[in-house]
């Protein structure tokens, strides 16, 4: 995800200034709040000029979804292979986080994110790959971490998945409040830690 969100954020052709400005006004007020007309009034173009490249408002919506529920931490498990990385323990749990928190605190992923809780409620299609991608494609490949953890002793053993869920589960809250908190114009500084500090917490009470 992160390679999608650097390419249609620095638009160099008309179709990349269409899906940013497209992304921008999607953050602001959904899906509804991106006519064709606004978009096209944001890009510096005819509204008719938008035809050239998406057939409708949904193709563009849809092309956003698809850069925008390809896996976020797909690049991490691909650069760092569990079998190899995961003997590490606390420290690949440490550079695991650090890739959330880039993520969280990036504000050009964060208008992407804005867009998946303005749709969560009313879209099933975002409801199902946002559960697939942010949630279950993580636990699975944190459950094998912690399996191989666990045969390599540095940590007790117990259901690997459950010990994912547990891990995994205040990343999404922070995800959520630090965006709420920015929505509000509100400070974020007291959960720039956070992410390190749950680490030392859980390892601390997992560890043998």
């Amino acid at each position: 995800m992160t390679a999608d969100v650097e390419k249609i954020s620095k638009p160099n052709t008309t179709k990349d200034k269409i899906l940013t400005a497209a992304i921008e006004l999607m953050a602001e007020g959904g899906y509804s709040g991106a006519s064709m007309r606004k978009i096209a009034r944001k890009v510096g173009i005819r509204e008719s000029a938008i035809y050239n490249h998406f057939k409708n408002k949904d193709e563009i919506f849809q092309t956003i979804m698809q850069q925008l529920f390809s896996n976020p931490f797909e690049d991490f498990f691909q650069k760092k292979p569990i079998e190899e990385y995961a003997p590490k323990g606390k420290r690949y749990l440490y550079e695991y986080a650090a890739t959330i928190k880039l993520l969280t605190f990036d504000p050009k992923n964060e208008k992407l994110f804005r867009i998946i809780l303005a749709e969560l409620l009313h879209n099933k299609d975002v409801r199902k790959l946002f559960l697939k991608y942010f949630y279950d494609e993580n636990i699975k490949q944190l459950s094998k971490a912690f399996f191989i953890m666990m045969q390599n002793g540095l940590i007790r053993s117990a259901d690997p998945m459950l010990m994912a869920q547990e891990f995994f589960a205040p990343f999404l809250y922070w995800r959520i409040d630090i965006t709420l908190l920015r929505i509000d114009e509100e400070s974020t500084q007291h959960l720039s830690t956070i992410f390190e500090k749950h680490v030392d917490f859980f390892w601390e009470n997992v560890a043998l």
